[in-house]
């Protein structure tokens, strides 16, 4: 018989068999360690688990529109809504309730208000500056984000000025800088440039600082991607319909993941508090790169194609949308994020909610 053929099975010589052996007995393998036994209950797989979610994770971005008492759907994402001002406050009471600590919000501008410059941005009584002070007069406690960023004011839908076809930078992130003060002097407790255009992060600051709002928060977009993912958002904020071209010569290629790191490092030097990754679940190896390397505070945004694609499958019946959603939050805790933007977020925290 050849020297490789044994006549008894391997585990014939672990396990003794005799016509009292079970079943089960018969066939168990002689495994010393058996990580499922971790797994076996619900308390045991609450004691072992890594990463946690909690309503401290969570910024729920909303759509403010013109008008009271006024909600309308955004086709190209169910379930979400642009909302007017006076609604938006009691959204943020819903907010302070599910003790989500923060909002981030968008303007969808009014198209008689759009223009090549991007003029209505810098106006004191904004659509976004209304709800920042409407807001903050009711939850002066809530943390209130506003987006940095042209692209909602602008008539052609670019995050910034454009000049003979071409987006112009230097001149653009002064203009950015003006917003960035409009927004803190009416509330905004974060500026969070998303343009992507160079040096704005130094120069925001710098402006800040000399109007003696050194207390408001960056939070810099550091690594945005030009990405298919955003249309549902444009949707939101009315610039589909305008925008002309596309935005790769000033987000970054989708290709790319050391220069994220690039990107990040600049405008940590520059004067962030917090960077961004957006993106969020196609990107989680840039988000995990990025807080490794620098320890920074660092979000995500799981963007308005990620929350449709969920949310639609879902709504189709083609998976379990709450199981779902969970799972990607969780994925973006597994790679290092501090706090996570997803218009999930009150659906998010009503579940966390619950199970506790």
């Amino acid at each position: 018989m050849p020297s490789f053929i044994s006549k008894t099975r391997p585990i014939d010589r672990f396990t003794p068999v005799d016509e009292h052996t079970s079943s089960e007995a018969k066939h168990r393998l002689p495994l010393k360690v058996r990580l499922r036994r971790n797994r076996k209950s619900e308390w045991s797989r609450r004691l072992v688990r890594e990463n946690t979610l909690t309503t401290d994770d969570l910024i729920w971005p909303l759509f403010i529109c013109e008008g009271t008492k006024h909600r309308e759907p955004v086709g190209s994402m169910p379930g979400i809504e642009r909302i007017s001002v006076d609604e938006a406050v009691r959204e943020a009471e819903r907010a302070v309730k599910l003790k989500i600590p923060a909002l981030a919000l968008f303007p969808n501008t009014d198209p008689k208000k759009r223009d090549e410059r991007g003029s209505e941005a810098l106006r004191e009584d904004n659509l976004v500056c209304r709800a920042l002070i409407a807001i903050k007069k009711e939850f002066p406690d809530l943390g209130l984000a506003a987006d940095v960023a042209l692209d909602p004011y602008t008539s052609h839908g670019h995050d910034g000025l454009l000049y003979d076809g071409v987006i112009v930078n230097d001149e653009t992130v002064h203009v950015l800088a003006h917003q960035a003060i409009v927004l803190a002097q009416a509330g905004a407790d974060v500026v969070a440039p998303s343009d992507m255009m160079d040096g704005r992060v130094g120069v925001i600051r710098r402006a800040l600082d000399n109007k003696g709002l050194t207390n408001v928060q960056i939070l810099a977009y550091a690594a945005k991607y030009a990405s298919a993912f955003y249309g549902p958002f444009r949707d939101a904020v009315g610039s589909n319909a305008t925008l002309k071209g596309d935005k790769r010569t000033y987000q970054m290629d989708f290709a790319n993941g050391d220069e994220a790191l690039r990107e990040v490092a600049l405008d940590i030097e520059e004067g962030a508090d917090m960077v961004m990754v957006k993106p969020g679940l196609p990107y989680l190896d840039v988000l995990w790169r990025v807080r490794e390397k620098f320890g920074m505070p660092t979000f995500v945004y799981q963007v308005s194609g990620e929350y449709a694609m969920i949310e639609g499958a879902a709504r189709n019946g083609w998976i379990d949308g709450e199981k779902a959603m969970m799972e990607s939050l969780y994925a973006f805790k597994r790679a290092g994020a501090d706090a996570i933007l997803t218009y999930f977020a009150p659906r998010a925290a009503e579940m966390i909610a619950r199970n506790h």
